[in-house]
């Protein structure tokens, strides 16, 4: 099935999220409420010798959910006449970064020939950019939005579904798939626990934006893979 489709129709793409405030403390004594209904359970403690821990040290991990994180980037990849192009959204405004992106899936994807395509992309990418997009009040371009769609007509790729071929047992990490394809990890700077702190603490936003055009490349040099193709070269890759 990978074959038949035009690669040129697919957009490759990958969020960094981070915690909505640097501090639990920051958080609405409402929000801080309903976060330790979440931080409940997320720690389950089995031994106990050891202390559990508190909704405030399970705050980092507030991030991997829309109701309590933000997206600070978007990068995307296409091919276009041979060149894989890179461009990314990103900035502290959230709502900026999601309406430049809504613009461009509203513009110039917006046919049922076009696909979209992340690494764990229908676990999370997608359902979370449209969350976002829900919270904020942008308009779900139709390519992200699934209500009322056919299962056949959703028009979103997985490199990890893809990988499983039914199975639903087993995460495959996107580094651990480059590695077995021969593809230079994108985690040789940082990886996604690290997001946060280098977002709150280093305050270094370009770092971010970096990492996340490596995880889009990685995506899209696997699904070429699954193809059967060659890998992307270096001098048909550029940043715009």
């Amino acid at each position: 099935m990978l074959d038949r489709i035009d690669i040129e129709n697919v957009l490759f793409l990958d969020i960094e999220t981070v915690p909505a405030f640097a501090e639990y403390s920051q958080l609405s004594e409402r929000m801080q409420k309903l976060w330790n209904k979440k931080a409940e359970r997320l720690s389950p403690n089995n031994n106990p010798a050891m202390e559990t821990p508190s909704p405030e040290q399970l705050y980092g991990r507030a991030g991997i959910y829309a109701e309590f994180g933000k997206i600070i980037c978007i990068s995307i990849g296409a091919f276009m006449k041979g060149e894989f192009r890179i461009k990314s959204f990103s900035g502290h405004d959230e709502k900026a970064v999601l309406t430049a992106f809504a613009e461009l899936l509203n513009k110039r994807y917006n046919r049922p020939e076009h696909l979209l395509c992340a690494h764990n992309g229908k676990e999370f990418d997608f359902p979370y950019m449209a969350r976002r997009m829900l919270i904020l009040g942008i308009a779900i371009p139709q390519i992200l939005d699934l209500s009322g769609k056919k299962p056949w007509e959703v028009n979103h790729l997985d490199t990890m579904e893809l990988w499983k071929f039914g199975d639903y047992k087993n995460y495959t990490s996107l580094d651990l798939l480059a590695a077995i394809f021969g593809i230079p990890t994108p985690k040789d700077d940082i990886d996604g626990s690290q997001v946060a702190e280098v977002y709150y603490k280093e305050n270094d936003l370009p770092r971010i934006v970096h990492y996340c055009t490596k995880d889009v490349l990685t995506v899209a040099q696997i699904f070429r893979r699954y193809r059967g193709e060659p890998l992307i070269g270096e001098d048909s890759v550029s940043i715009v």
